[in-house]
């Protein structure tokens, strides 16, 4: 099932320049808008930002280290390494999941959700979204890499978040 979602979405790879062009910025540069978008309820807070974006850095750790750990243990290569694909960006040989980038842009998206802003949380993982569908455009990762990604994130925040009641620290993020 992997493989023929992929193929799905890999198939319409190499039809339209401008929409290629678009998912290629999109997975190779898209995480760096969401880097610095994220920065934007940080500066809304003012100095009120000190623990929870702590607790954004922490996830984000966490997220790594679980995401390195998941690709240690993995065995399965990128698309292009076994299947004939539409690969649009040029990408090392190696393990496929999780996908760094959606670990990445899923963790800082759900972190600054849960400890920052609830609906900048929901903007910046819409933009992850866009950033993991275009990473398996693009034919450098499965489907089931980007949902990996999403996972690892999701259990660090949550890590993150229990690690945080634990030691007696209540975080709520804005509404804004």
């Amino acid at each position: 099932m992997n493989y023929h979602l992929f193929q799905m979405i890999n198939a319409g790879a190499g039809r339209v320049d401008s929409v290629d062009d678009v998912f290629e910025w999109s997975a190779i540069y898209l995480i760096y808008v969401l880097g610095a978008l994220a920065v934007v309820p940080v500066l809304r807070r003012g100095r009120s930002a000190a623990r929870p974006v702590l607790r954004v850095l922490a996830a984000s750790g966490v997220a790594f280290l679980l995401g390195r750990t998941a690709a240690a243990l993995s065995t399965e290569v990128r698309p292009f390494q076994t299947h004939h694909v539409h690969q649009l960006i040029p990408h090392a040989a190696g393990p496929s999941l999780p996908s760094d980038h959606a670990t990445a842009a899923f963790a800082l998206a759900f972190a600054v959700g849960a400890f920052l802003s609830r609906r900048w949380g929901v903007a910046l993982t819409a933009l992850a979204a866009v950033i993991g569908f275009a990473r398996v455009w693009t034919g450098v990762h499965y489907p089931g890499d980007i949902v990996a990604g999403a996972l690892v994130a999701a259990v660090a925040v949550a890590a993150v978040a229990v690690a945080g009641r634990l030691l007696g620290h209540r975080s709520r993020p804005d509404q804004v």
